[in-house]
């Protein structure tokens, strides 16, 4: 049985052909877009399911095509996972704001790129086959792990799979602190090459999206974070 389709943006023509040969290898069908009206072009006509995108790109560049994308029901549950030789906090803020999924800044490990693709088709996998009556109700939310559903006082948030995964995760246990690390184990598994920091950065954009509901989502000095009571 065929491996996911994935569509691999980047006007580079070497980090086209080693993104696209270490896919491969993997047993991905690796499709290729060299710019931002391209990607568009094909992610609507092939529906991948998922994008490595890169945001330095010629005409629209990788953020306006992660925009375009979210905004439209057909394309909405494309992950992304973006690339930018910038490593500029607000690039990636920016990008996950808008739903990308996650990111990885050049130069990067091939190696890595490939388990954290891997990593994000695990976590959609996992969210689809959620049982519908793990419904979790607390306070004004109420979050659904089958539809990946989060809604707040009646009103639909929506939130990338990192950002979803770590609002379930605190969530499901009012009150406990879990460490940076903790965070990191249980929403993408322990082998997940990730910062503190990278933590602190879903953790800005999951409050900013929450609105008046990310008060619940609390900073433990020196230890991590935990959902309120």
């Amino acid at each position: 049985m065929a491996k996911e389709r994935i569509l691999v943006v980047d006007d580079e023509e070497d980090i086209l052909e080693l993104v696209s040969y270490n896919l491969t290898r993997e047993g991905y069908q690796v499709l290729c877009a060299k710019s931002g009206e391209e990607a568009l072009d094909m992610a609507r006509k092939e529906l991948p399911d998922l994008m490595v995108l890169d945001l330095m790109l010629p005409g629209m560049d990788g953020l306006e095509v992660t925009k375009v994308l979210k905004s439209v029901n057909q394309t909405v549950n494309i992950p992304i996972v973006m690339l930018t030789a910038k490593g500029e906090e607000p690039d990636i803020v920016t990008g996950l704001e808008l739903g990308a999924d996650d990111y990885m800044t050049k130069p990067f490990s091939p190696r890595i790129l490939v388990a954290r693709v891997r990593a994000v088709l695990r976590r959609q996998s996992k969210e689809s086959k959620e049982d519908d009556a793990s419904v979790l109700r607390i306070h004004e939310l109420v979050i659904h792990p089958g539809r990946h559903e989060v809604l707040f006082k009646g009103e639909s948030i929506q939130l990338t799979y990192t950002e979803f995964d770590i609002l379930k995760y605190l969530a499901r246990r009012p009150g406990w602190v879990f460490t940076r690390t903790q965070i990191v184990d249980a929403v993408k598994g322990d082998d997940y090459p990730v910062t503190d920091r990278s933590v602190d950065v879903q953790i800005v954009g999951l409050r900013k999206k929450l609105g008046p509901a990310g008060k619940y989502i609390e900073t433990v000095r020196g230890v991590g974070y935990r959902f309120k009571e």
